[in-house]
């Protein structure tokens, strides 16, 4: 785990001298890589919600089988928990458009 943890480490330190700045006049006709970055932000952003809201759903709905008379408390706790991770994707896709 720590080998994964380094490697992540040392690709995050090196990671800014890959895109310094060029020579003046070399940019135009150049890749827009905001656009790119926005786009590989959104789809992590979509992956992550995706994967908490079926965590959520999947949590609640074992939750109710156990105890059915809790059952509109537990509802009332998943729709708030779906509430706030859809959000965060949304949240997300007004900072891409704001960037970009």
């Amino acid at each position: 785990m720590r080998k994964v943890l380094y490697t992540f480490a040392i690709a995050m330190l090196a990671s800014p001298a890959a895109f310094a700045q060029t020579a003046a006049g070399a940019t135009a006709g150049g890749t827009n890589w905001v656009a790119i970055s926005a786009a590989f932000g959104m789809a992590l952003a979509a992956f992550g919600g995706a994967l908490a809201q079926s965590r959520v759903a999947s949590s609640a709905c074992e939750g109710m089988a156990r105890n059915p008379g809790a059952s509109g408390a537990i509802r009332a706790a998943m729709i708030l928990g779906l509430v706030f991770i859809e959000t965060l994707a949304l949240l997300t896709l007004v900072i891409i458009f704001v960037k970009v």
